[in-house]
């Protein structure tokens, strides 16, 4: 038995080859869809001078990955998961050649932006619920928790390194480049992929699409673990949504613009923090509780964000609730890979995954509901603490999830 460290054990990309490939194709994806983060609003912008017609493609690529996240989820469990993935993959950069194209044009087409983006959404969300319904065969139940923290510290360091170098290349050579670049790195992440095992989906009756998705949420609503742990998860999603106030909160704390980057910075690094440090996470034994706590506790740090009466101690707050969610997501991961049975494990992790990007739009639709009738700071407040009120009715109301009780992993050795 290894020392219960505080420190993340980074020891699976030793002992597991194949969670290594797939953690080097994750970073080298992580790199270039950062690239194509910032080249394609900046694209739009400059063609179009709407900031509507920059949003009209982040919710049109958010339509299209649920769509893929909901098709995926069912394909995932019916077919051979490595050839999904690698499919999936090629097919994004196919899309994302069809954008570098397009962007060398004398007059690029807005409609074929808009068409690669529904493109690019949608297979690439097929790629990721493969690559979720997978991970339990290519690293074991057993290391579920390790695994998850050294991809979520992997995804929030390369969501804050990835977006600078795009800047830096915009800046030299136009979105041409980021859109080179992030189809070289797309089909550069199929060499590690290639190494990885057959990963084949459950044997299970061949039932209609409609109905295995149907039979999936029923198994949420039965389930009060894992139909807990998605609600949950929902709420910490829409609590994140906070994020559309911070211009409006900036002004009321009167900011220069270039403190700005450190509310957008706070609770990325927050979330790392935690990945960083979750290396006893794995040893607890009321993993159902523990998820339930940090949560109360991150509503609770949004409630008293804005309240603050420096920047610098909102930026403390946004950073504790990064910290706790950050947390609360590596046990809800973890707890829908283990109590989920396999041959529901794509259509579960779909459903898991949309909710992230449903959670978000709804939370932010409400945030600017509620900013008619409320102030920027009141908005935040309310909607943090009401969130507050609603986390603690659900510890109270999910008792089996509170009491669920299970044996630390046996870990792998250095």
């Amino acid at each position: 038995m290894n020392r219960h460290s505080l420190l993340l054990n980074l020891s699976l990309l030793k002992t597991h080859p194949a969670y290594r490939a797939v953690f080097l194709a994750r970073f080298i994806s992580i790199l270039a869809l950062g690239l194509l983060g910032v080249a394609v609003p900046v694209q739009i912008q400059t063609l179009t001078g709407s900031p509507f017609q920059v949003g009209l493609s982040v919710t049109l690529t958010g339509g299209a990955m649920f769509i893929g996240l909901m098709t995926g989820g069912v394909l995932a469990d019916r077919h051979e998961r490595k050839k999904l993935i690698l499919l999936a993959r090629s097919t994004c950069g196919v899309g994302f050649i069809g954008l570098w194209i397009n962007a060398m044009l004398p007059e690029p087409s807005l409609v074929v932006i808009y068409l690669l983006g529904l493109w690019d959404g949608f297979f690439g969300a097929i790629g990721v619920t493969a690559l979720l319904a997978a991970t339990p065969a290519i690293v074991g139940r057993e290391n579920l928790m390790q695994a998850g923290a050294i991809t979520m510290l992997t995804v929030r360091l390369g969501s804050v390194i990835s977006p600078l170098i795009g800047g830096l290349l915009l800046a030299s050579g136009g979105v041409t480049w980021n859109y080179a670049l992030a189809t070289l790195g797309t089909f550069i992440t199929l060499l590690p992929l290639l190494t990885l095992p057959k990963l084949p989906a459950p044997q299970m009756q061949r039932e209609h699409p409609l109905k295995a998705l149907a039979s999936a949420f029923r198994f949420l609503l039965a389930s009060p673990v894992v139909g807990g742990v998605a609600l949950i998860g929902a709420l910490l999603t829409m609590a994140s949504a906070v994020r559309v106030l911070y211009p409006a909160l900036a002004n009321h704390w009167q900011m220069a613009s270039g403190e700005i980057g450190a509310l957008y910075a706070a609770v990325p690094l927050g979330a790392a923090a935690g990945a960083l440090t979750s290396g006893r996470l794995a040893h607890s034994t009321q993993p159902g509780r523990v998820m339930l706590f940090t949560s109360v506790l991150a509503f609770v740090a949004v409630g008293i964000f804005s309240l603050m009466p420096f920047w610098g101690l909102g930026v403390v707050c946004l950073a504790l609730f990064g910290y706790l969610s950050g947390i609360s997501s590596l046990v809800q991961y973890t707890l829908i890979q283990t109590q989920t049975p396999d041959h529901m494990l794509g259509r579960i992790n779909g459903l898991w995954t949309a909710q992230n990007v449903t959670g978000d739009a709804i939370g932010a639709a409400l945030l600017g509901g509620m900013g008619v009738a409320l102030s920027p700071v009141s908005s935040a407040s309310v909607s943090g603490m009401a969130l507050a009120v609603a986390g603690v009715a659900l510890t109270l109301l999910l008792s089996e999830l509170r009491r669920l009780r299970q044996p630390p992993p046996q870990l792998v050795k250095p």
